[in-house]
């Protein structure tokens, strides 16, 4: 079984997420939505709230798992024998940081090879960090969120 992880932190799953996720499923027989627990960051919503959100998101997904990880993204893919990681990536400068990334996780763990989507023209712009803003100024975000987390968002 071909196995991939995308991780991140979600904060929130955007349509632009949801994209590359719906793409990597042609390529892997399973991929674990894999929720990056960031010391360093400030969410939106708690890392259960994300989960669970993730998870009705997903439910009717039988090759999409979602699962959460504060460790290496390398120790998780071994831990659970996984060969893949799924990466995003946008014409916004994430090629640099996303290569030295996909070199270091090589580098701690060979077996591991990660695979570059590029992002869809409708949602290159998109990212969680831009989708607050907007929402935190009272914008309307709905067009960048999947419905089942632009729900959350309103609940929130």
């Amino acid at each position: 079984m071909r196995k991939a992880i995308y991780a991140g932190t979600f904060d929130p799953f955007t349509n632009g997420h949801e994209d590359i996720l719906q793409r990597s499923l042609n390529l892997f027989d399973e991929v674990t939505v894999l929720l990056a627990v960031s010391p360093s960051k400030k969410p939106l919503f708690t890392v259960d709230d994300r989960l669970e959100m993730l998870r009705e998101h997903f439910k009717d997904y039988s090759n999409v798992k979602v699962d959460s990880w504060e460790g290496l993204l390398v120790d998780y893919a071994k831990k659970n024998e996984i060969g893949s990681i799924i990466r995003g990536l946008r014409p916004t400068g994430d090629f640099e940081f996303e290569f030295q990334m996909a070199s270091m996780n090589n580098k701690l763990y060979p077996e591991i090879e990660t695979v570059f989507l590029m992002t869809e023209g409708q949602n290159y712009y998109i990212s969680s960090s831009l989708v607050k803003e907007v929402y935190n100024h009272d914008g309307d975000v709905k067009e960048f969120l999947p419905d089942t987390i632009y729900k959350w968002l309103l609940k929130n």
